[in-house]
């Protein structure tokens, strides 16, 4: 599993740069927190309420990592871009997706 995270975070810096996912998001897909299991992992990695994360409601991160925290294709989500913006529910805690809520929550610098 790790070397399957590992590949598709390398793949989301391919992606996210292609020209093909210009525009909309900037190549980001929007990854909904609502999935319990996820938002408890979370708080507990980050030390934080759970509230505070699902009142985030969402975070948005590159087309690859999306693919590995919500456990779809790239190519579905890819699929998605050409109708809107992307999204899907998360289904994994990755460091990629804590650091991405970190971000949205202002514990980090960017």
């Amino acid at each position: 599993m790790r070397i399957m995270l590992t590949a598709l975070a390398s793949a989301s810096l391919a992606l996210s740069a292609s020209p093909a996912f210009a525009g909309n998001n900037n190549g980001l897909v929007i990854v909904d927190l609502t999935n319990a299991d996820v938002l408890n992992n979370l708080a507990q990695n980050l030390k934080v309420n759970v509230s505070d994360i699902s009142a985030l409601n969402n975070v948005s991160v590159p087309i690859g990592l999306a693919a590995a925290i919500c456990d779809v294709n790239a190519n579905v989500l890819a699929g998605q871009k050409k109708t809107g913006s992307p999204t899907c529910t998360a289904k994994n805690n990755t460091s990629a997706l804590q650091t991405a809520v970190q971000k949205k929550l202002g514990t980090v610098h960017q």
